[in-house]
């Protein structure tokens, strides 16, 4: 569909229907949002002095120098590339990696950000399976990296000599004169791409298995651009920090798009675990949002003077539980209340997130919307469910079961897999592998995920809850122990716990605790199952890599 064809989008009533909770409607995509680049384009029109894009290199854009430095880089990139749908680009979070991004939109391409953090083999997978015969990158991310996209690169240095000055003029001309309805003429990718046209694809990380291409349409980010800012209620000049990937969903659609589609500021940093650098760009520029994980946030308080997020209003906390203790750490360090939420890749990514005010009902009742230990309310226009895993049959509201989701963020699906497509959209319902519940006043908690499981002895035992109760037990946190499965020949499979220390007891102390505080036999691995390691795999974006754990699990010698 042409850019042209629709210009609203709201979810209709019936999106709620069979979920639990109050289903509270989207407001419609806002006048001229007929693609994430008319957005922006309208945004750079409206403030343009506003500053944009900064990074901790130095280099700061306003809104419509970002729509400049775009439209020039889109010129020379129509001379480097052909006519291939999708680009990659392996470039960290910074002002170059945004505007490229937004140039090969311009383009009418697809911008595939590849994963640099993982291995050769993924990146290989990506590359294949979107036939991806170019790939931006620069000379800096290869000296740190050892992967080598299976492409042809074209380096961010080599760009400014291949910058002529009609291109420079082109730009002057796109950013300040053209109307916004002319620009197609110019900029293709206005002209091309529409609300239910392909923005992106990212992948999955392939923690349990391949790499899956996740496609997301223009239409499937604006709705949760706009999601996100009706939920959390948006300040007018907010300054978001951006130090996660955008190969990662949250950086993607945060990074970038919530910013730029709002008229929000962003500094981006290229590490995530840097923290006294993060620390200080904090400081210098007032950073009132921070989209993290539990982990990285601990590092934070840990390496930084809480004075330094002495702006921050907004602390979005995902990816992993938010332990209790870390909760009023972080209440009592910098004043303010963290953000659980819950998103997946293929969900744009927001499904969910705590608000730390008061917010109205449809029905018009008054909802204090932060309840600690849940990951919040569903955003405007989503709808959520749980199923049982086994018979996939809706469960009353209240019933932890297989979490279900529905609404405008849902992908339409994996690039060139029909087959596990269909096995997780249903009727517009996406099954997200996670288990839960939605309690009575609507509020979604994550009790686990299907993945890690493990069935024994015809029972499932869930890797969480035996981590828990190691931890428990050996007085040690989330960092310092994981569980997962190997193979066994008499019961099919068998826990193995994979640990960097335990408190200074031993595998037999822990397991004789466990007997003594009454923790089910199924959920105790033997001693002989428990491995020493020197750190605990996790991906780019601070998840534990359940592919990697489980390989080390299988590879190393147990005890």
């Amino acid at each position: 569909m042409s850019g042209s064809d629709r210009t609203a989008a709201s979810p209709t009533t019936n999106q709620g229907s069979g979920g639990h909770g109050i289903f509270r409607p989207l407001s419609p995509l806002r006048p001229g949002w007929r693609s994430l680049l008319h957005a922006f384009v309208i945004r750079a029109r409206k403030t343009p002095s506003r500053i944009a894009i900064q990074d901790s290199f130095g280099a700061k854009l306003t809104y419509s120098q970002t729509l400049m430095k775009a439209a020039a880089l889109s010129r020379v990139l129509s001379r480097e590339l052909g006519d291939e749908e999708f680009v990659g680009l392996m470039l960290p979070p910074m002002v170059p990696s945004a505007v490229a991004n937004l140039a090969l939109g311009f383009l009418g391409k697809v911008a595939v950000n590849l994963n640099y953090t993982t291995n050769q083999a993924m990146v290989d997978s990506a590359v294949a399976q979107c036939g991806i015969r170019r790939v931006i990158t620069s000379s800096r991310v290869l000296e740190k990296c050892p992967i080598r996209p299976s492409a042809d690169l074209l380096m961010l240095e080599d760009v400014p000599a291949k910058v002529r000055a009609s291109d420079k003029a082109f730009a002057a001309l796109v950013a300040k004169a053209v109307p916004i309805p002319a620009l197609g003429r110019f900029l293709p990718g206005l002209r091309t791409r529409g609300l239910d046209d392909l923005a992106t694809v990212i992948f999955t990380s392939g923690s349990t298995g391949d790499p899956k291409g996740v496609m997301l349409t223009h239409r499937n980010i604006l709705s949760n651009v706009l999601q996100i800012d009706e939920q959390i209620e948006l300040a007018e000049r907010e300054m978001i920090l951006g130090i996660l990937p955008f190969f990662h969903s949250f950086g993607y659609t945060i990074g970038i798009w919530t910013a730029l589609v709002l008229g929000k500021s962003v500094v981006y940093h290229v590490n995530p675990l840097d923290a006294r650098t993060i620390g200080k760009l904090c400081e210098e520029h007032d950073v009132t949002l921070i989209a993290g994980t539990p982990s990285f946030t601990r590092m934070y308080l840990k390496a930084c003077r809480a004075d330094q997020f002495k702006a921050l209003k907004h602390l979005l906390l995902g990816a992993e539980k938010l332990k209790d203790e870390t909760y009023r750490e972080i209440k009592a360090t910098l004043g303010i209340e963290p953000m659980q939420g819950y998103g997946t890749t293929e969900l744009s990514p927001v499904v969910s997130v705590n608000v730390p005010a008061e917010t109205t009902l449809p029905d018009g009742r008054k909802l204090y919307a932060n309840k600690p230990g849940s990951v919040g309310l569903p955003v405007p226009g989503t709808a959520v469910k749980t199923v049982d895993p086994e018979t996939g049959e809706d469960l009353k509201s209240g019933a932890t079961g297989l979490i279900c989701v529905k609404g405008p963020q849902v992908m339409p699906g994996y690039l060139h897999k029909p087959e596990a497509t269909a096995k997780v959209l249903k009727d517009g319902w996406y099954s997200t592998g996670d288990l839960g519940f939605v309690d009575d006043d609507g509020f979604l908690t994550i009790t686990d995920r299907l993945s890690r499981f493990s069935k024994i002895a015809g029972e499932m035992v869930p890797h969480v809850g035996v981590e828990s109760a190691i931890m428990a037990a050996a007085g040690v946190d989330e960092n310092q122990v994981a569980v997962t499965s190997i193979p066994d020949p008499k019961h099919g499979e068998r826990l193995c716990v994979l640990y960097t220390e335990l408190g200074g007891a031993t595998p037999d102390d822990v397991h004789h605790r466990l007997v003594d505080a009454g923790v089910p036999r199924l959920w105790i691995p033997s001693v002989r199952d428990f491995v020493r390691i020197d750190e605990i795999p996790i991906t780019g974006t601070g998840k534990i890599d359940l592919r990697a754990l489980r390989d080390l699990a299988v590879k190393q010698p147990v005890a």
